[in-house]
C-alpha cells in the first residue's frame, strides 16, 4: 500500500506533468516517454472507479490544475469541503493504486 505522502508526490507530479503536457508531448519525439507519464496512466485508471465527485476533483485539481480555493469557488462549496474531499481522493487512492 502507498503511504499518503508517496500518493501527494505523485499527484504534484501529475499535476506538473498535465500543466506542462505540450512540453512532455514535444520531449517524447526527442528523448523518449517520461516515468510520469506510467505514473499518470495508473492514476488515470484508478480514477474510473471514483465516485463523480472524487472523479471530478481529480480532474479540476490534477489535470486542469484548479487551486482547492479556486474549485470551491466554481463549485459553490466551501475550501473546507474541498479539503475534506481531497482527503477522501487520497485515501480512494491509497486503496486502489498497488505498489
Amino acid at each position: 500500500m502507498l503511504s499518503l505522502s508517496t500518493i501527494r508526490e505523485d499527484l504534484k507530479d501529475i499535476r506538473y506533468y498535465y500543466a506542462r503536457k505540450e512540453m512532455f508531448d514535444e520531449a517524447f519525439k526527442c528523448t523518449g516517454e517520461n516515468a510520469v507519464v506510467e505514473k499518470v496512466q495508473v492514476y488515470n485508471e484508478a480514477m474510473k472507479s471514483a465516485s463523480p465527485k472524487l472523479y471530478d476533483l481529480y480532474f479540476s485539481l490534477y489535470i486542469k490544475n484548479y487551486t482547492q480555493e479556486s474549485l470551491s469557488d466554481e463549485l459553490c462549496f466551501t475550501p473546507e469541503y474541498v479539503q475534506m474531499l481531497n482527503k477522501k481522493l487520497l485515501k480512494f487512492l491509497q486503496s486502489k493504486i498497488k505498489e
